[in-house]
């Protein structure tokens, strides 16, 4: 992590990656053919409705069309160059397939130019190659995790984040979630080896209100300080307490304070081994 001198108020605290240390070049472009315009929504649908919050501004970002899917098995690739991605808090490789084709995939922690991979059934468990869950060494971690096989990566793709294969059972593969939860996923799904690389990411301190604007973020009302009708925690006479047992969100739905707030019959239930473990642990943004 990489400190300033406390020149000001906003420079006392701030933190920032070392970008220097980990990317192949902080200066340059992303390759255009893999690149996309974006329009910010500011938080709201196509009815022109809020439904995200505190949203908006910031400055304008370049979208890198990442592959999560890694259709193409069998070829050797090699990375190119790790750089830097405005849309997610991991970084990004581009990658040269052996019969000349280029994309863009999320990077693991330890990944430089020159490295090689390969998606396979028969890869080895190495860091960065892709390989079918029941394949993969109990114990091993890994990230990009699919759920159904061919629909593409959705578990563990954050900055940092793993999950560890810990039991395979009956063509399914038992794997610990970074909130502590158990689950099954059939083992023809594909994971890659490793974890998710700028795990620093969460080290970071903003230091000012300007970087939040800068990255889209708007101030937050508390919902005590808002009016009844706009919140359940709003109106009264003064300072108010919340006026109710547990704690809820704008909706009225329960949240946080080691509430459950899963569905009773969400269909995913039936895959779930053991539950996250809520509590002062995952509120205080541990593992």
């Amino acid at each position: 992590m990489k400190k300033y001198k406390p020149t000001s108020a906003g420079r006392r605290g701030m933190t920032v990656v070392s970008y220097g240390e980990v990317l192949t070049s902080t200066k340059n472009a992303p390759r255009k053919q893999l690149t996309k315009g974006m329009r910010s929504t500011g938080g709201r649908n196509s009815g022109g409705r809020t439904t995200n919050l505190y949203r908006g501004g910031g400055n304008k970002r370049t979208y890198r069309d990442v592959d999560f899917t890694y259709n193409k098995k069998d070829v050797p690739a090699v990375v190119e160059s790790v750089e830097y991605d405005p849309f997610r808090s991991g970084f990004i490789a581009l990658v040269l397939y052996k019969d000349g084709e280029r994309r863009y995939v999320l990077a693991p922690k330890g990944w430089k130019k020159g490295d090689e991979f390969v998606v396979s059934e028969t890869a080895k468990p190495k860091v960065g190659n892709r390989l079918p869950l029941g394949n993969i060494p109990v114990g091993t971690f890994v990230f990009n995790v699919e759920l159904k096989p061919g629909a593409g990566a959705r578990v563990a793709r954050g900055a940092g984040t793993y999950v560890e294969v810990v039991a395979q059972d009956a063509g399914y593969t038992l794997i610990k979630l970074p909130s502590s939860e158990t689950r099954r996923v059939i083992s023809t799904a594909w994971a890659t080896i490793g974890a998710v690389s700028n795990e620093e990411h969460r080290l970071i301190t903003l230091g000012k209100a300007g970087r939040a604007r800068h990255l889209g973020r708007r101030p937050k009302t508390r919902g005590s300080a808002r009016n009844a009708v706009d919140h359940p925690y709003g109106g009264g006479e003064g300072r108010a307490p919340r006026g109710h047992k547990h704690a809820r969100t704008k909706q009225g739905r329960p949240t946080g304070k080691g509430q459950k707030t899963r569905s009773p019959k969400k269909y995913s239930n039936v895959f779930i081994v053991t539950r996250r473990k809520p509590g002062k642990l995952m509120m205080n943004g541990g593992r």
